[in-house]
């Protein structure tokens, strides 16, 4: 952990660009992300005896990050290992994806029952599925396949119980009736379960998974989540029929729903009708996310204090967004220039030397902001690595290389009933989707109660 120690010595090198966060070759981005990536392991404690594998310090207040936040960052290591070639943390990968698991083998572990969001549990879902499709080193034939894994995410998320027909149909952000937040609807919980089906459908050929991804895109439209201008809001309450849009916007939303979107567009053999929503969400994506090409996460860095959770929504932003130029090629002019100009912008956040390194989280202001965590991290790991992605193969599929296993039962034997659980506690309620009660003045003007999804 950095501790006291690292936060003075980053303080005491604030202001100075480190040069060694050069990415104007290919080894000299595979130098940064090295040094990133490093640096990102640093919060990581589950590798230390006693610790528990796959999760970051926390919740608050014994730590800064929620359950979710580990599957994310996994995914992040992931793709840096994909991306540069660079195995030097996978078995910590391995170790921790597979910890997290639970009892039924569907990222539901009962620990985190009290705070367990369908968005918590598609993150998992959707790392093991890019597991699978990045040809990550299979686990041992006796442990949870990664494939396996992703159709157990979506199993239990695709369960009658899940989807009721309050607000005309859609997931609910809790997963359980006892948990505060399962009277909400919102984007990132359906855009988790579209991701998800969209991508099994290209990698198994299976068209039950595209129909269910087709149904989730519709009713988020229908609901208003997703406006005609490609705008995606945060969320509404089912008791006033999701009628009561909380009008916030977040870059991951967007970023869930471009690869969603870009996998339905190949699956689909280039359908007129996913690139034109492809195009359009791109294109409203890059206008409110990258003021002059550089990522901002626009709810938190203009309008209140950002969260831990919001803090590592860019390098989802980057990933996924690179990722879609691999399966819809035709978006690459589009979206490379502008990760380019906003990875630039990140590195320039990053300061200090050795164990004094550290990246800032206002890319914009093009100097490090005297913020650290592994959020900030991630997002730069992120961007950076994302530069090798016209170098890299794209994602494999069952029929082109794909070597992870499947089971078509997975998730079938899991307890879609809500336990008995103690009364939840205040840090119980944040999980991956922390609710916040805005408090800047002006930010309660625009957003009113809000759920950040996440």
């Amino acid at each position: 952990m950095l501790g006291t120690r690292f936060a003075a010595a980053v303080l005491a090198a604030a202001g100075a660009v480190n040069a060694a966060y050069s990415i104007a070759s290919t080894a000299d981005i595979k130098k940064t992300a090295a040094d990133v990536a490093w640096d990102l392991l640093q919060y990581y404690n589950g590798n230390e005896t006693g610790m528990t594998p796959g999760i970051l310090p926390g919740p608050p207040p014994a730590g800064d990050y929620y359950w979710w936040e580990g599957g994310a960052m996994w995914g992040t290591l992931i793709d840096y290992w994909k991306l540069t070639g660079d195995d030097t943390y996978n078995d910590e990968v391995t170790q921790a994806m597979l910890w997290q698991v639970g009892p039924n083998r569907d990222y539901k572990p009962p620990n985190y029952t009290a705070s367990l969001g369908n968005d918590d549990q598609g993150f998992w879902g959707m790392s093991a599925m890019l597991a699978a499709e990045n040809n990550f080193p299979n686990p041992p034939a006796d442990q949870p396949q990664w494939l396996a894994l992703a159709q157990a995410v979506f199993a239990t998320q695709a369960a009658p119980e899940q989807h009721d027909d309050t607000c005309g149909g859609g997931l609910r952000w809790q997963i359980y009736l006892s948990n505060n937040g399962y009277d909400y609807k919102n984007s990132i919980a359906n855009g988790c379960f579209f991701n998800l089906g969209a991508r099994l459908a290209r990698y198994t050929g299976n068209q039950s998974y595209a129909d269910w991804a087709e149904k989730t895109w519709d009713w988020v439209r229908s609901v208003g989540f997703m406006d005609d201008q490609y705008k995606i809001y945060d969320g509404a309450h089912v008791g006033k029929n999701c009628t009561d849009t909380n009008k916030a916007q977040f870059s991951y939303n967007n970023a869930v729903y471009i690869l969603g979107a870009a996998y339905m567009y190949n699956y689909t053999k280039g359908s007129d009708v996913w690139r034109d929503r492809l195009d359009k969400l791109v294109d409203a994506t890059i206008e409110t996310f990258f003021p002059n090409n550089i990522a901002y996460e626009l709810a938190c860095e203009k309008y209140m204090s950002c969260t831990a959770d919001m803090l590592s929504f860019k390098g989802y932003l980057h990933r996924w967004m690179a990722t879609a130029t691999q399966i819809a090629p035709f978006l690459s002019d589009k979206i490379l220039p502008v990760l380019k100009t906003s990875t630039e912008a990140a590195v320039s956040t990053c300061t200090g030397e050795a164990n004094q390194r550290t990246c800032g989280f206002k890319w914009n202001t093009h100097a490090y902001d005297g913020s650290h965590g592994a959020g900030q991290q991630m997002n730069v790991l992120a961007a950076v690595s994302s530069l090798l992605i016209t170098s890299a193969p794209p994602p494999v599929t069952n029929r082109t290389g794909g070597t992870s296993k499947g089971d078509p039962n997975a998730g079938m034997q899991s307890d879609h009933n809500m336990p008995e659980r103690k009364p939840i506690t205040t840090a119980d309620r944040a999980g991956a989707g922390i609710l916040t009660i805005l408090t800047v003045g002006a930010a309660v003007g625009t957003f009113g109660w809000m759920s950040t999804g996440i």
